[in-house]
């Protein structure tokens, strides 16, 4: 199994970013999905995740109407959409299999949100 994210990066408070990521190595279509993101000397927090048919999302309170969950299941790629960005978004953005249980996970990608 494979997690591969990608488009992190340095944007300002306000800014947007969309980070993606492409499974492979397993049938993507048949999983739940989830975002998650861990600050430095934080727990790692769930933010949000979308059921196999894309009609059930779940988003952590934080985030609620600025992030937006959606996926690809032609692609096996994961989104998160990130809106009205705030420092407090600052951390490694980590994609995983699974609604609740996210044993699976891949290596991250960092979005650092400053001015």
């Amino acid at each position: 199994v494979q997690l591969v994210e990608s488009g992190g990066g340095l944007v300002q408070p306000g800014g947007s970013l969309r980070l993606s990521c492409v499974g492979s190595e397993f049938t993507f279509e048949t999983y739940d999905m989830s975002w998650l993101r861990q600050a430095p000397g934080k727990d790692i927090e769930r933010v949000a995740s979308i059921q196999t048919d894309s009609t059930t999302t779940y988003y952590a309170p934080s985030v609620k109407g600025r992030f937006t969950i959606s996926r690809d299941n032609a692609k096996n790629t994961l989104y998160l959409q990130m809106n009205s960005l705030k420092p407090e978004d600052t951390a490694n953005y980590i994609c995983a299999i699974g609604w609740r249980v996210h044993d699976t996970r891949g290596q991250g990608t960092q979005v650092t949100v400053s001015s």
